[in-house]
């Protein structure tokens, strides 16, 4: 049997590196398109053809009359490169993947947990409502022309580079110097936190897959966390305590739309996801890396170089006049 032929498009980026090291570990055929500018390695026995898919005659330069048993689209954001995704590969793959989001479901969530079925709507955040838009694309194109269609929705996928809160190294930077730090709500909302190389495990075996075709799937840890847990987490990992000063998300975005959005538009709310869709496709699917040992990793990445320990100007100060105003005591 030969092997499964696949093009990411991307495929260097947080969530996708992952599947990209376990795709070839698997024995796929895997071939990258991107600019070339990734910061992270590609693997031995990785094909790399260097263009941009935001010029679509450089993508038909690099690819030529090549086809692929599937294609995963790992840098669409807008209904446009959508259209673009589709008009390119469409006819030369036999499953073209679309890398959602769990935002995109209903928020707030009117029922835990989140199963497929849960209504896409999401009023806060304009990169939810740009995934909704870009969903509603395939499917048209799935049911008028029998597209090859599938979509996945990751919820907050991780690696070691990546802080899980929005002040990203500040916030630990922060803790290490005795300072408070932001902590959205009260703490309490449930949040699902998953290791790229879990997220991995899940998605490289829908690859090819014919049942796959025209459905939508999400793909998350089933290890949930408060907010608060989350900062305690780091605190550990880092050796330091979280003085932990909470903060309405509204009271945030009043300060910072960007921040507030991302909040108001997904992490205040609780995300607890029902992963039994994907289990039925592969069963041995386990999320095995609990964020305590995640924590650790991005902790220790981060300390291999001091350059990586840059703290952003603007985070702090906001955190500063927030602790400032909600203190208590």
């Amino acid at each position: 049997m030969s092997a499964l032929r696949v093009l990411f498009v991307g495929g260097s980026g947080t969530i996708s590196s992952a599947s990209t090291r376990l795709a070839v570990e698997r024995g796929i055929e895997l071939t990258l398109l991107n600019r070339g500018t990734g910061r992270r390695p590609v693997p031995e026995g990785v094909e790399q053809l260097v263009a941009d898919v935001r010029d679509p005659g450089s993508v038909r330069a690099a690819l030529g009359d090549r086809e692929f048993d599937a294609v995963v689209d790992w840098v669409a954001f807008t209904p446009e490169h959508v259209r673009t995704g589709l008009d390119l590969f469409e006819h030369r793959t036999g499953q073209y993947v679309f890398i959602s989001s769990a935002s995109a479901y209903q928020t707030p969530a009117a029922r835990l947990p989140i199963l497929e079925s849960t209504p896409l709507r999401n009023p806060h955040w304009q990169y939810s409502r740009d995934k909704i838009a870009c969903e509603d694309l395939l499917v048209a194109a799935y049911r008028d022309r029998g597209a090859p269609v599938t979509i996945v929705r990751p919820s907050h996928t991780y690696d070691r580079t990546s802080v899980p809160f929005d002040a990203g190294w500040t916030f630990v930077e922060r803790m290490r110097a005795g300072k408070e730090v932001v902590v959205h709500g009260d703490g309490s909302s449930l949040w699902t936190l998953t290791h790229h190389e879990d997220f991995a495990k899940g998605f490289v075996p829908l690859l090819g897959h014919p049942r796959t075709i025209g459905e939508a799937f999400h793909l998350t840890s089933d290890d949930v966390l408060t907010w608060d847990q989350i900062a305690q987490a780091l605190a550990r990992a880092a050796g330091s305590e979280a003085r932990i000063v909470h903060v309405p998300s509204d009271a945030i975005a009043a300060v910072d739309e960007q921040w507030g959005a991302s909040l108001l538009g997904d992490k205040t709310h609780s995300s607890v996801f029902d992963n039994s869709k994907v289990r039925s496709l592969v069963p041995d699917y386990v999320a095995t890396i609990p964020f305590e040992q995640g924590a650790r990793e991005i902790v220790a990445w981060h300390d291999e170089d001091a350059s990586r320990r840059t703290v952003d100007p603007h985070h702090d100060r906001l955190m500063d006049e927030l602790v400032e105003r909600f203190r208590v005591g």
